[in-house]
């Protein structure tokens, strides 16, 4: 059993929310080992398609991290967290199948950096995100540095990171840090909907688009190239790529098996 979060299967979708709504979500050194431990049996788990995540409440996804372990971080501490930190949020992102984050309010810090490290973002209009770290006297730590310029440019993020200043939803829409936004009571519905579309899908080629996709953001284009092509050709080889093709030739319904 987890004290920090809670771990729901539905069909092929899993929904992994941040169980701290007294604390606003905060993440604190015992819910990054809890996630580390639920990421675990989800990855073991062959009949998962996609992973939900989000926060309990309906103040925020995360607000940051816990506010009383970042005082007692010194040099030595501080290292290793974040880097902890980083670790399992990276296992978040190099998950074989998607994961989509829902965005239920306050998406700050730690919560932004958990939030960017999802295929998709989701957010509810409420929705509050930004990288306040400076205004503690610290930099972010668990990729914020790092993720948000890929995600919105060098200029977006030098102005979120510096100025520390949290931006509303139709902002992050704008900038293109989130996919969508929607009303609060339509969020966990609309995220439930996309990972059904998905869950639908092939799990291979699912699996290897998002693979290529992540490499776009690493070395040169020549690389990504190949590994595209490497991958596109491993598709090539599925049973699912033979009955997808019969199936839009056939004009029915595919029905894909995973193979």
């Amino acid at each position: 059993m987890f004290e920090n979060i809670l771990l729901e299967k539905h069909g092929a979708v899993a929904v992994l929310t941040i169980n701290r709504p007294d604390k606003m979500n905060a993440v604190n050194n015992a819910t990054v080992e809890e996630l580390d431990q639920a990421l675990v049996r989800v990855e073991a788990d062959p009949d998962l398609r996609v992973l939900i995540l989000t926060g309990a409440g309906e103040k925020a996804f995360v607000a940051g991290a816990d506010i009383n372990e970042v005082k007692n971080r010194d040099a030595v501490t501080g290292r290793a967290e974040t880097r902890r930190r980083q670790e399992v949020y990276t296992r978040i992102e190099n998950l074989e199948i998607p994961s989509i984050a829902a965005i239920n309010g306050f998406a700050l810090g730690t919560g932004l950096e958990l939030a960017m490290v999802c295929s998709m973002r989701i957010a509810s209009t409420q929705a509050r995100l930004g990288q306040p770290e400076v205004k503690l006297g610290i930099i972010p730590g668990a990729g914020g540095t790092q993720r948000l310029p890929k995600l919105i440019g060098m200029g977006r993020a030098m102005e979120l990171v510096l100025t520390g200043d949290p931006i509303a939803a139709d902002q992050a829409l704008a900038m293109g840090l989130v996919n969508r936004v929607v009303a609060p009571e339509a969020l966990m519905e609309t995220a439930r909907t996309l990972a059904t579309t998905i869950a639908q899908r092939p799990k291979l080629a699912i699996q290897y688009a998002k693979e290529a996709i992540l490499r776009s953001g690493e070395g040169a284009l020549a690389q990504g190239l190949a590994h595209e092509s490497y991958l596109h050709t491993l598709a090539c080889g599925t049973a699912d790529k033979k009955e997808g093709i019969a199936a839009f030739l056939e004009k029915r319904a595919p029905e894909f098996t995973g193979r």
